[in-house]
């Protein structure tokens, strides 16, 4: 006998789980038909029986929608042990991902009628967004799945690729990242689930192995970054790969800038760095469009496309499915995020503080395309970031803030401060540590405290010696999503800020400039659901207040419900409000006794 999933109920309330899955994992299943959610006054028992267990749902979630996830766990005498997690798919995941698979049949113009009874596509789908079922037949786009950070994305393109190999009959799907280690993060996922994937993914680290992958005729799950997609030599054209019509392209973070068709000139350099000349380059959509001409795509992405954004919609199409904010905390998919502004601790001149609004966050130290003009401005914004003074006082008030932070948390879940550059990372770690000797360690598998980055011999030596290497940062991952083991604070540039998932850390220190997307998927760190988790907060040392707004204004804009940050002083009011009409509810009564009596007068 197996045990696929749980359902615990008292009559009324009813969630469904896996046998190894935490009571906070637990969900309602929140719709009977999967075209409407359900009204808060009929029985959520009666719900799920309706839409989790009629009998074509039930067998669908069982075959296609349940994988095991494995994790390492070290303990302090080197004692590895691997535990096992069965998760099985929320509602929200289930309807998305058939939604996707029926608008990626339409858009490949699939002949599915040869499939036989068993792996039809069940017609179920959540999906109300109409743009993209008015899409033509065979458009090739497969439309964007949004759900909020930290409600199950990643799993839900496990569960997706997953149904997709059946649906299309073993079609090569291609896995699109942009940095290398969400390529890593989302790898090892997929390879997590190759039982349900029915092979095992493979990662193409240059493009001649993507080439070479790609020359199959049928089947295959293929990770890559869309770096690969760079044409060499300068050209403005990139090679066909392939043109076989039974590829479907997967892009995580679909609604990225640089999945543009724009041109757009460019300098050109000679070794010493003297402009030689101009030439002509696109964004990767048209890069990806010249080597895979007849791929359907399909985009996932954790926060909304821009209004003004007319390249995403062009690549992938209209949203097949909207999951917000609102909902995955009313679900409890993901927990509420606070935010508290730290800012007057930190004084900055009314000329830093204009200065930091007019800052381009997509600048950085890295960023070899900037004008000089430009790399001026970066190092006057850093170096008033990273003034000796400031970087003392910060250092100060994070280990204050970080420890009753600590204290109002029994001691448990983690934090993470965002710095701008490698010098200012490095200089608030020392001052730090300068405070709280007892927090450092040289042995990366001890210590309270770590800077998680890269860099090189040209760094200088106080940089670089909190390089890490590729292994030494998943050393690093696995400390951090351990909430016993004794990191709890690291310290970041852009490392971590997507995809990395520590469900206990429930405190992010941000002093970079950031807006939009980036300051959006950067708060996500902190709105995981562990245990008693109530909530995440977002300390701001920068004033990125306003940036919080205009990013909540698109995110309306765009169709989603719910605040991405909520300002403590506007949750204080909120509870003064909710304590007074308990007071008025109680009136009366003399409640203040149960405070003081005894277990059995209680």
């Amino acid at each position: 006998t197996y045990n696929a999933l749980n359902i615990i109920s008292d009559g009324l309330e009813a969630k469904a789980g896996t046998i190894s899955a935490d009571f906070s994992r637990y969900m309602a299943w929140k719709t009977a038909n999967g075209q409407t959610k359900a009204k808060k006054t009929q029985a959520q028992l009666e719900v799920l029986i309706q839409g989790l267990l009629n009998p074509v749902t039930l067998i669908d979630m069982i075959r296609h929608f349940i994988v095991f996830e494995s994790s390492k766990q070290e303990d302090a005498n080197g004692l590895i042990t691997v535990k096992t997690i069965k998760k099985m798919a929320a509602y929200h995941q289930y309807y998305a991902v058939n939604a996707a698979v029926l608008s990626t049949i339409r858009a490949s113009n699939a002949n599915t009628e040869s499939q036989s009874a068993e792996v039809a596509i069940h017609q179920q789908g959540r999906s109300k967004q109409e743009l993209v079922q008015q899409q033509a037949l065979g458009d090739k786009k497969a439309g964007v799945v949004w759900h909020t950070q930290g409600s199950g994305k990643s799993l839900s393109m496990v569960f997706y690729t997953g149904k997709i190999v059946l649906a299309l009959d073993n079609p090569t799907v291609v896995v699109i990242t942009d940095r290398n280690d969400l390529d890593d993060q989302l790898f090892g996922t997929f390879a997590g689930a190759s039982q349900l994937l029915r092979q095992t993914p493979k990662q193409a680290n240059n493009r001649d192995e993507l080439k070479e992958l790609l020359k199959v005729s049928s089947g295959g799950v293929i990770f890559t970054t869309i770096q690969k997609f760079q044409p060499e030599d300068g050209s403005s054209i990139y090679e066909e790969l392939s043109n076989r019509t039974n590829i479907v392209v997967i892009a995580d973070e679909a609604h990225r800038s640089q999945y543009g068709f724009n041109a757009k000139e460019v300098d050109v350099k000679d070794d010493d760095g003297k402009v030689v000349g101009k030439r002509t380059v696109y964004g990767f959509a048209k890069y990806m469009r010249d080597a895979l001409p007849n791929a359907t795509y399909l985009g996932f992405t954790g926060t909304p496309i821009e209004k003004t954004d007319v390249n995403t919609p062009a690549v992938f199409g209209n949203y097949v499915d909207i999951y917000d904010i609102s909902q995955a905390v009313e679900d409890g998919a993901t927990v509420r995020i606070f935010y508290e502004s730290r800012l007057a601790k930190i004084a900055i001149s009314d000329e830093g503080k204009e200065l930091i609004e007019q800052f381009d966050d997509q600048f950085t130290e890295d960023d070899l395309n900037q004008t000089q003009k430009e790399r001026a401005k970066w190092a006057r914004v850093e170096g008033l970031i990273g003034s000796k003074e400031r970087i003392k006082a910060i250092a100060k008030d994070i280990v204050e803030h970080f420890e009753q932070r600590l204290v109002a948390n029994a001691n448990q879940g983690k934090g993470m401060i965002v710095s701008m550059s490698r010098r200012i990372a490095v200089d608030l770690y020392n001052e730090i540590v300068a405070i709280k000797p007892e927090w450092h360690s040289d042995d990366l598998n001890d210590g309270v405290i770590k800077v998680v980055m890269t860099a090189s011999a040209s760094d200088g030596d106080v940089i670089a010696k909190h390089h890490t290497t590729k292994q030494q940062r998943q050393i690093l991952a696995n400390r951090m999503k351990d909430n016993d083991d004794k990191l709890k604070l690291v310290i970041v540039r852009d490392m971590w800020l997507t995809g990395f998932d520590a469900p206990s850390m429930h405190t992010l220190y941000i002093d970079k400039p950031m807006k939009g997307h980036n300051l959006m998927q950067a708060i996500a760190r902190v709105n995981r659901v562990y245990k008693d988790k109530l909530g995440g907060l977002v300390v701001d040392y920068l004033g990125i207040a306003s940036d919080l707004k205009e990013a909540l204004s698109f995110y309306s804009d765009a169709g989603g419900k719910g605040d991405p940050a909520l300002i403590q002083d506007e949750a204080a009011t909120i509870l003064q409000e909710k304590l007074e009409v308990l007071d008025g509810m109680m009136h009366g009564f003399n409640y203040a006794e149960y405070f003081t009596a005894n277990t059995s007068r209680k």
